[in-house]
């Protein structure tokens, strides 16, 4: 008897061929009865197990209801009977992206392809799998080519967008995701997509804007509601941030990369303790999430929780080695709190990634390894142009009358009880007022100490810009038509160097804070000395390089020094004994400089060496460490913090301070030659290495420079066996310091307003920025 094809009926009710009865599911379909449809296209497989088109339609109903391995079962059923449509392989490959099968999904859409090559769809998604699998160029082809077939595809244009965003290429995702808009105004994801791109390019209060229409037309999207928070804290503004990232987090709970930025903004805000709970609850979230395991460390860092800290690092470098920056973040975590162990080979492999041109370290942390200048100069080349590129984003300004006087402005978050204003307040009240104009910009934390009123006294404008992202502080110093941006921070902590990567001003000049190059190609000028950069190494800098005539650290004359007499005992020192000290932050000490300064105390009877004492662990390791040099522990000697006058009046129980190599002493050397103690240093290679002798050169004590470690121990034994020779040293340093370049601030001020005048002077006369020296 011959099979029937007509599926069975529930008694009564009506018989249906088999293409009506696909009709009927089709129909069902259409009006998203699922259940119904799926019950009658069973029906049709009841009586004819192997019928494609109900196959197929069953598989699309799986795939609606979230059941991709059924689905790609029953497509695969399809395609063992029949050719199959285009839109069946597209649909089977669809459920296999769902699956993470991305390889099988990407065979599936090439199958599409072949039946169809013209198939916008299937074009789209073989790009939107292939930038999953991380092959960006091809998916942008497969993208490009999508949008070519179906010009009015605004998905297309979409994804196009991301793809060329995902190698980088911004301007031409922010016109892609321009195009999707124009087609698809209501498109949520292509106006959030935008403010990301807008983001990347600086252009923040855009960004802002997209991200809102975002929100607006899909207030649910976690997404949005966290890059809304990203562009905020990009404008200076944490707590409305954390507001932002609240919102994504109460919509997504476990949104780790939300928690993590709340950390950001929460580190910002000086919330250090919080901070640490975002970034745990990120980790949470997403145990694998490495910056969250660095954001982590930093706000242990900053919680004076070091060790931990430096295990959340090694973590983070445990998931990813080349994670940007993190490396050398690691190292010099190490190096503050004097743990050595391995530090000859980790500096060389950070080296070696950092010549490479790899996104190794940040500029600083390099500065006191024992490295080349080429090294350093690359580690700064590479921070730049991946953290700081120059932006164009605003108009060249026109030249502002400056009314005769040259309008100069100094940048810093250090306008408080801090080195940098150590140095430079007296130079500031020094300015000849007839002919410079000073406008002071502060984008640190208001401390309302004495420093900072000083320094708001000594200058014309003081304006505290901490509130106002990079481009706003830059368009302000462009409204007060500033001729030379003096960034007083360069890559230390705090830099605000973006504001200078849209040029506040038409010459910008690296001084003070950071010694060495930028590698920055809107910074022109470095200010030095012909010790710290001598002219065989001016090859080392892309800026112009100002040659001061003494010293190029400024000074200020009017420190004052504690009338308060310590006594050894209240230092923790022997009441008898050679003192040798060296108040350095900790990271400074290497162990080469180490072993001379333990050579020197076994030959030195009854010595002790003074040190800063940083945190607990750079104690407890010297310690060690001395004791693995056959020191006894006893005679290092740790003093904690104290107030500025007071720490200067301590040096006097001092007999002479030993700087570190290959970092000197900077400010540190100045404050113990002002309070009367003799510096030995031995020059180094490098910016950062050199300047301790320039100071003792600009104050009349070039004998206590040498170019040997030899020599440097050989100096520190003479001088402490021989008390005539250190007191002359002394009596000398007294009567130089009323008199020496270093401590004249008059004529150091003089002599900067020299070279202010010659950066004005050369571009007056449409001259590019060129070295030149400065004569008194």
């Amino acid at each position: 008897m011959p099979h029937d094809p007509t599926p069975r009926q529930p008694e009564g009710a009506t018989t249906l061929t088999l293409p009506q009865a696909l009709q009927r599911a089709l129909a069902a379909c259409q009006r998203g009865d699922w259940p119904e449809a799926e019950r009658v296209c069973r029906l049709i497989l009841s009586a004819r197990a192997e019928h494609a088109d109900a196959l197929n339609l069953l598989g699309m109903i799986a795939l609606q209801t979230r059941r991709p391995q059924e689905a790609v079962d029953l497509f695969s059923r399809v395609l063992a009977v029949s050719a199959g449509s285009v839109q069946t392989h597209l649909a089977r490959a669809s459920a296999l992206g769902i699956l993470g099968r991305r390889e099988e999904a990407l065979a599936g859409y090439d199958s599409a392809i072949a039946l169809a090559p013209d198939s916008a769809e299937a074009h789209l998604n073989r790009g939107i799998v292939l930038g999953e699998l991380g092959r960006r160029e091809e998916a942008l082809a497969s993208c490009e080519r999508a949008a070519v077939l179906r010009p009015d595809f605004a998905l297309a244009h979409y994804n196009h967008g991301l793809a060329l965003h995902a190698l980088g290429r911004l301007p031409e995702a922010l016109a892609a995701f321009d195009r999707a808009i124009a087609l698809r105004a209501d498109l949520a994801g292509a106006h959030n997509n935008r403010g990301v791109v807008l983001r990347g390019l600086g252009r923040l209060p855009e960004a802002l804007e997209s991200h809102e229409r975002a929100i607006a037309l899909e207030p649910a999207s976690a997404e949005a509601h966290n890059n809304r928070g990203a562009v905020l804290r990009g404008l200076r503004r944490p707590a409305q941030a954390l507001e932002s990232y609240a919102r994504a987090i109460a919509i997504r709970p476990a949104f780790a990369q939300a928690h993590y930025n709340a950390g950001n903004a929460m580190g910002d805000l000086g919330r250090h303790a919080e901070a640490l709970e975002c970034c745990e609850r990120a980790i949470s979230a997403d145990p694998g999430y490495v910056e969250a395991h660095v954001r982590r460390g930093i706000a242990l860092r900053d919680l004076g929780r070091r060790l931990e800290a430096l295990h959340s690092y090694e973590r983070a470098l445990a998931l990813d080695p080349a994670f940007d920056w993190l490396e050398g973040l690691w190292l010099h975590e190490k190096m503050r709190m004097c743990d050595w162990s391995g530090l000859a080979g980790h500096v060389a492999h950070l080296a070696g990634r950092i010549e490479r041109g790899e996104r190794a370290a940040a500029p600083f942390a390099v500065l006191a390894m024992p490295v080349t200048q080429d090294v350093q100069g690359k580690a700064a080349q590479t921070w730049a142009q991946a953290m700081h590129p120059a932006r164009e984003l605003l108009p060249a300004g026109a030249p502002v009358p400056r009314g005769g006087r040259i309008r100069v402005g100094y940048f810093s978050a250090d306008f408080q009880e801090h080195a940098t204003s150590y140095l430079v307040a007296e130079i500031l009240e020094r300015h000849d007022r007839a002919r410079f104009e000073v406008t002071a910009y502060s984008f640190g934390p208001d401390m309302q100490d004495a420093m900072r009123s000083r320094i708001a006294a000594a200058v014309e404008r003081f304006v505290d810009v901490r509130d106002r992202s990079d481009e706003e502080v830059a368009r302000l110093a462009r409204g007060h038509g500033i001729d030379i941006a003096v960034d007083l921070k360069g890559f230390t902590e705090d830099a605000r160097t973006g504001i200078f990567a849209l040029r506040a001003a038409p010459i910008q000049v690296n001084y003070l804070g950071y010694p060495g190059t930028m590698a920055a190609p809107y910074i022109d000028y470095v200010v030095a000395d012909a010790t710290v950069v001598p002219e065989e190494h001016h090859a080392h800098y892309t800026e112009s390089v100002v040659l001061m005539p003494d010293s190029y650290q400024a000074n200020d004359s009017k420190r004052r020094i504690s009338g308060r007499e310590f006594t050894r005992a209240q230092m923790g020192l022997p009441e008898s004994g050679f003192v040798f000290c060296s108040f350095n932050n900790n990271f400074k000490i290497g162990p080469g400089t180490f072993d001379a300064w333990m050579r020197i105390l076994s030959r030195v009877e009854g010595s002790v060496l003074w040190l800063l004492e940083d945190n607990e662990w750079a104690a407890a390791n010297l310690r060690a460490e001395a004791v693995r040099r056959g020191i006894d522990a006893a005679r290092l000697v740790f003093a904690r913090r104290m107030p500025l006058d007071e720490h200067l009046a301590r040096h006097r129980l001092a007999d002479l301070f030993l700087d570190t190599l290959p970092y000197n002493a900077h400010t540190t050397a100045s404050d113990a030659l002002w309070a009367g103690l003799p510096v030995l240093t031995c020059l180094g290679g490098t910016f950062a290495g050199r300047v301790a002798a320039s100071l003792l050169r600009a104050v009349g004590l070039p004998e206590l420079v040498v170019d040997t470690v030899q020599e440097y121990e050989a100096l520190a034994l003479a001088l402490a066996s021989d008390a005539e020779r250190l007191a002359g040293l002394r009596r000398r340093l007294e009567a130089n310091r009323g008199t020496a370049p270093l401590f004249d601030a008059a004529r150091f001020a003089a002599n900067l307003e020299t070279a202010y005048q010659r950066m004005v002077e050369r571009r007056e006369a449409g001259l590019a920025p060129a070295t030149f020296r400065v004569r008194d």
